[in-house]
């Protein structure tokens, strides 16, 4: 049995990874650090862990086997070259740090101590994404050209009440923006599924920011990407959609489609199917993310010694630097917020002047050739 550590005792540790920890009898969930050690010491007695600590360096002093990193992105690199001077495995929360340099020097100090680093990307590991790897392998719906990724949502609403009465951005919104906003936050699991399901990496992309907040990055973002198999990836992602609504809801759907049919997973139908030649399936669904899948797969590979299909840190490297790349494109690009300009109007003509317009009668084309078989 590995005994396991989680540092960072916030929402994301208590309501995902400590309960999936506890699932696997290959782990033990045996000590836990925050900052805020009343924190620790709460989750502590909430779950029955043997050992909650009051300093880091107790806490990487101790028995563990390995780490789980749920504290902000920012301080996952530190967090990370403790762990490596300490010789603990890593499982890290995305993103893995919010530099590149940072996650390389994260990968080449973990990797030349002989220790394994992955990535948290447990979107892999929804059953419902398992089998979507699956037929796609078998080409279920033939070769697959096009995939539609979208996570429009929230994040939970744009406004909260603080202590003196005034409606002002909530924290959570206000860190996952500063920290680089939707594409770089939550939409890093749908950039690594389309490579993960392809297996195939990314040879070109473009980036597209829509604003309607106030952050410097854009809070709904799309991104196109080109693999090397030849498929299309179209990613969107927000946090605005519905972000004061009295009633949100979020829109979740995942869409393969291939040269024999098209396979559909929409989360908020509960609805998963298989269109091809032969016929309709409706298939099981699952939600779209599974934290115990994840963990059985960490078990293994800290038994093996060897990945498989756990995400590793070139994969968090990979996506993390499409996303910042994307988002900073988009950065880099934006228009004028004005109402009076049409802003993806402006920005198409600047980019790509179109043509003076000329009347179709004086156009001096060709003829076009008759069809013959």
């Amino acid at each position: 049995m590995f005994k396991i550590g989680v540092i960072g005792c916030g929402m994301i540790a208590e309501r995902g990874h400590i309960p999936a920890i506890r699932k696997v009898p290959e782990l033990e969930l045996y000590a836990l650090y925050d900052r805020d050690f009343g924190r620790a010491k709460e989750l502590q007695l909430a779950f029955g862990v043997p050992h909650a600590y009051p300093t880091e360096e107790a806490f990487f002093d101790s028995e563990v086997d390995a780490i789980v990193v749920c504290t902000p992105a920012p301080v996952h690199h530190k967090n990370v070259m403790d762990a490596a001077r300490a010789g603990k495995h890593v499982l890290c929360e995305k993103p893995l740090a919010t530099t590149e340099e940072d996650m390389v020097e994260m990968d080449r100090v973990m990797d030349e101590a002989g220790l394994q680093l992955f990535t948290g990307f447990n979107y892999r590991f929804s059953e419902s994404a398992l089998d979507i790897r699956s037929m796609v392998r078998e080409e279920a719906v033939g070769e697959v050209r096009l995939l539609r990724l979208i996570y429009n949502w929230h994040l939970h609403g744009k406004w909260h009440w603080n202590e003196e009465g005034c409606r002002v951005d909530t924290p959570l919104r206000a860190g996952r923006m500063e920290e680089g906003g939707p594409l770089v936050d939550c939409g890093v699991h749908q950039i690594d599924l389309a490579r993960w399901w392809l297996d195939s990496e990314v040879q070109w992309q473009q980036g597209i920011g829509v604003w309607l907040d106030t952050y410097e990055a854009p809070d709904h973002m799309y991104l196109h990407t080109g693999h090397a198999c030849g498929a299309h990836a179209m990613i969107e992602v927000s946090f605005s959609y519905n972000m004061t609504s009295l009633e949100p809801r979020s829109n979740f759907l995942y869409e393969l489609v291939g040269t024999d049919g098209v396979i559909r997973y929409n989360r908020e139908e509960h609805s998963f199917e298989l269109r091809n030649s032969h016929g309709t399936q409706h298939l099981p669904w699952h939600p779209e993310k599974s934290f115990a899948g994840m963990y059985h797969e960490f078990a293994r590979a800290l038994e093996t010694g060897t990945p498989g299909d756990m995400p590793t840190a070139y994969d968090g490297i990979r996506a993390t630097r499409i996303a910042a790349m994307a988002t900073d494109e988009a950065i880099r690009n934006r228009d004028k917020p004005s109402r009076d300009c049409p802003s993806s109007k402006k920005r198409a003509v600047d980019v790509h002047p179109l043509p003076e317009e000329v009347p179709l009668d004086r156009l001096d084309l060709p003829l076009m050739p008759a069809y013959t078989d």
